[in-house]
């Protein structure tokens, strides 16, 4: 895919909205997901130690809105409270889209990230351009299994030594490869 269409800045779903993250973001993310070592387990990038570094990703993040390249991240909101739950976001791939995703802890169980995983996955099914979206997880990870199953995704694979998660150890694990394509 030459030139991927270019995301919403900002959606919303029943119970989020969801917007870029600006570097002043950074200290709300770090307490909502970003320090926690659980919530961390299963991806590439291990817990922050403070805020600063996340200021600094969150800068090129508004870098890759402004350029229309790159990793394409949102910060969800709690629609009723304004409190930062979590992020999504998609990278452009030869493949189609490919989705990540992190939730605070507190809010695991609560069916967001699906909800929002189901956004983003049909605007990109949407597009005429895009005929596949996917997403991998750590084969320990069920619920974010789940998360891909409940955005209509569906299983196609497993992935041997695919990605490493800092946290676990320095060795690539195997991924469950999941993707919803029209």
């Amino acid at each position: 895919m030459t030139n991927p269409p270019r995301p919403p800045e900002t959606f919303a779903t029943a119970r989020l909205d969801a917007r870029p993250p600006r570097p002043e973001d950074a200290a709300a993310a770090f307490a909502a997901y970003a320090n926690d070592v659980e919530v961390t387990r299963y991806l590439s990038w291990r817990a922050y130690d403070g805020p600063e570094p996340l200021r600094v990703r969150f800068a090129a993040q508004v870098e890759a809105w402004r350029t229309g390249q790159g990793h394409f991240a949102w910060l969800l909101h709690l629609r009723e409270t304004g409190e930062l739950a979590g992020s999504i976001g998609v990278s452009p791939d030869p493949h189609g889209p490919l989705l990540g995703y992190v939730l605070g802890r507190k809010f695991w169980g609560r069916g967001l990230m699906a909800e929002t995983a189901r956004f983003v996955v049909d605007w990109a099914l949407g597009q005429p351009e895009i005929f596949r979206v996917w997403a991998v997880c750590d084969v320990e990870n069920p619920a974010s299994a789940r998360v891909m199953e409940k955005a209509g995704m569906s299983r196609e694979g497993l992935l041997h030594r695919w990605h490493v998660c800092p946290t676990i150890g320095p060795e690539p694990r195997a991924c469950l490869v999941y993707a919803r394509v029209k």
